[in-house]
């Protein structure tokens, strides 16, 4: 074994042949790091954390410098003391400080540095309890600053950047830079600049990767174009908590003209998601329970304010989802045959409107109240297509041929397969495509487009009734929308404030499609007026007499109340269709014999037992 002094005799022996002694450095081998440059990397990481007991620090050799050289300073510091919490409090926020809250904790600390360092200027910074104040106050004023949400947020975000380059090497993005990032209320979001060769198709295709390099949960990551739209860059955005976690209530009608658009929701950064339904056929389409229904409320509810647009409906499910709404729906088809002498009507107004727009020298339909647009919503298409398959080739023209003349067709279905819709063209005439989840990937495409899914409209992701993506000219990226709820309580109060003031359809419509409208009806029926009241009961023909649609026609118009009965319960009461309903009001409203109470109300005029006779 070597001893220590043969190995000095050996050095010696060396340095007299003139050889200087060398180290040899390679990979397997360092220097410890020192003590002082871990203390210094430790500060740095957690500067943040730390930046109370900086502030401290820092306050504490200020102090410590004016009273040993300008002790005569004091004065001043404590008028600084008084005057900037003011100042940061008055207008705070032109400095960046936007909440009031921040702007109330700036302040105070800003009192409290103040005025601690105006008397150690005086007095010198050890003087007893200075040196415990300071301290015990930068623990109490760190309290705030340790449990803000936002701070804590923007530091786990630095601390992520700084590691993105090992993170974009792990998920096959190699090179790819962050350009800036900014955190706000549900998460953060970065600008990237992509290496050469890398495309935003490339972001989306490695997601999951992301999103596990990350640490998130699944679908916390959303990768869009940036606004520049250049090809080697893209905006990310990362979620830490759900923004559309909860129901969000509805706040009320969005737009008072279908010229408007309708909000049906927010999206993840509170912007709200704004559609536009004039000349635009609409497509809602999801599974089961997603919130298709939902989502038509919010577009009926809005609808209903709007003054300028007449809305008919197809409810196949008897009425089951749309009957609330029938005060302010125009027509309302709950059968096949309905529905069918629905959308007939729909296509004869659609010829009409076009005439009379040829005829006045007029390409498009500009909706007023007086000439209102007719936005036809049908609930599960599918069922139409099965039970009344003669009322496809009625739809396939209104959606080929009612943009110009302002009648447009909004369909909800589960899964708008070529069959479902009716083996024409109106899938492909829906401008405005609201996806909610769908069960399948391949669902994706045949709701939204083709090559959709690989552009990363992912709606078999969505985890929540409600939840949507929006398809549309004004919306070419996918970003994740809910659409508003609508209790019960909310149907109910709409209704009873917008159905009084619901317009009716246009005469250029009217005329072709019904009776003309009573302008000058005769007296009133007034209950308890025994000069103008009808006969008594026991002279007008009862049920059993009544052995014709003709006479159950006239009986349930005479024993209308004053207001009239709406045209469903007249067809229900005589069996008629609606065209021959029509058509017999009109010639007994040309005879006198009846009159038009309100919009789609009716009832006998009161001239007495020889009107029936």
């Amino acid at each position: 074994m070597t001893s220590y002094r043969q190995i000095r005799r050996h050095a010696r022996q060396v340095r007299r042949a003139g050889l200087q002694p060398i180290m040899v450095i390679n990979n397997d081998g360092q220097f410890p790091i020192p003590i002082g440059m871990i203390i210094a990397r430790w500060a740095w990481r957690y500067r943040s954390e730390l930046a109370p007991m900086f502030i401290a620090g820092a306050t504490l050799g200020v102090g410590w410098w004016t009273h040993l050289t300008r002790p005569h300073w004091w004065p001043y510091f404590g008028a600084i003391a008084v005057l900037a919490p003011s100042v940061i409090a008055v207008l705070g926020g032109r400095l960046g400080v936007t909440r009031a809250a921040e702007r109330i904790y700036a302040a105070v600390t800003t009192l409290a540095a103040g005025s601690w360092l105006t008397v150690a200027t005086l007095c010198g910074p050890l003087t007893s309890p200075l040196p415990q104040v300071l301290w015990s106050g930068a623990l109490v004023l760190g309290i705030p600053w340790w449990a803000h949400r936002r701070r804590r947020a923007k530091v786990r975000v630095e601390r992520t950047l700084a590691a993105w380059p090992d993170i974009s090497n792990a998920i096959g993005l190699p090179g790819s830079q962050v350009m800036s990032a900014t955190v706000d209320l549900w998460g953060w979001r970065a600008r990237l600049r992509l290496a050469r060769g890398q495309t935003i198709a490339d972001v989306i295709a490695r997601t999951p990767a992301l999103e596990s390099a990350l640490g998130t949960f699944r679908g916390a990551v959303r990768v869009h174009p940036t606004r520049d739209d250049k090809a080697n860059r893209c905006e990310l955005r990362v979620l830490d908590t759900d923004p559309h976690a909860e129901a969000i209530p509805w706040p009320g009608p969005s737009a008072r003209s279908i010229t408007q658009p309708v909000e049906l929701g927010p999206f993840e950064d509170a912007e709200p998601c704004r559609v536009l339904l004039l000349r635009r056929h609409a497509l809602f389409a999801g599974t089961t329970g997603t919130g298709k229904s939902g989502g038509l409320n919010a577009l009926i509810a809005t609808l209903a304010a709007c003054d300028d647009v007449v809305i008919w409906a197809i409810d196949l499910k008897k009425g089951m989802e749309l009957r609330p709404w029938a005060p302010c729906i125009d027509r309302l088809a709950t059968t096949p045959e309905e529905a069918s002498a629905l959308l007939a009507d729909a296509v004869t107004a659609l010829h009409a409107r076009a005439s009379w727009l040829a005829a006045t020298g007029q390409r498009v339909w500009e909706p007023s109240p007086q000439m209102p647009a007719l936005v036809i919503i049908i609930d599960e298409y599918a069922e139409l297509a099965d039970e009344a398959p003669d009322a496809m080739s009625d739809a396939d023209s209104i959606a080929r041929l009612g943009r110009a003349v302002a009648v447009t067709l909004v369909a909800a279905t589960q899964r708008p397969t070529q069959k479902a819709m009716g083996q024409g063209a109106v899938r492909s005439q829906m401008d405005t495509r609201i996806c909610f989840r769908v069960r399948e990937r391949k669902d994706v495409d045949l709701v939204l487009g083709q090559g959709m899914l690989a552009a990363g409209w992912h709606a078999h992701t969505l985890n929540a009734p409600g939840k949507f993506l929006v398809s549309a000219p004004e919306h070419t990226t996918p970003r994740r929308a809910r659409a508003y709820l609508l209790t019960d309580n909310d149907v109910a109060r709409t209704v009873a404030h917008f159905a009084a003031s619901r317009p009716r359809l246009d005469d250029v419509s009217w005329r072709a499609i019904g009776p003309c409208p009573v302008t000058e009806p005769t007296a009133r029926h007034v209950p308890g007026d025994t000069q103008n009241d009808p006969d008594e009961p026991d002279e007008i023909p009862d049920g059993d007499a009544a052995a014709t649609a003709e006479d159950a026609l006239w009986l349930a118009l005479v024993m209308a109340p004053g207001e009239g009965s709406d045209v469903g319960e007249l067809m229900r009461a005589t069996g008629m269709s609606r065209p021959t309903l029509y058509r017999r009001l009109a010639q007994l409203a040309k005879d006198g014999q009846v009159i038009q109470v309100s919009r789609g109300r009716w009832r006998a005029a009161n001239t007495g037992a020889d009107d029936h006779e």
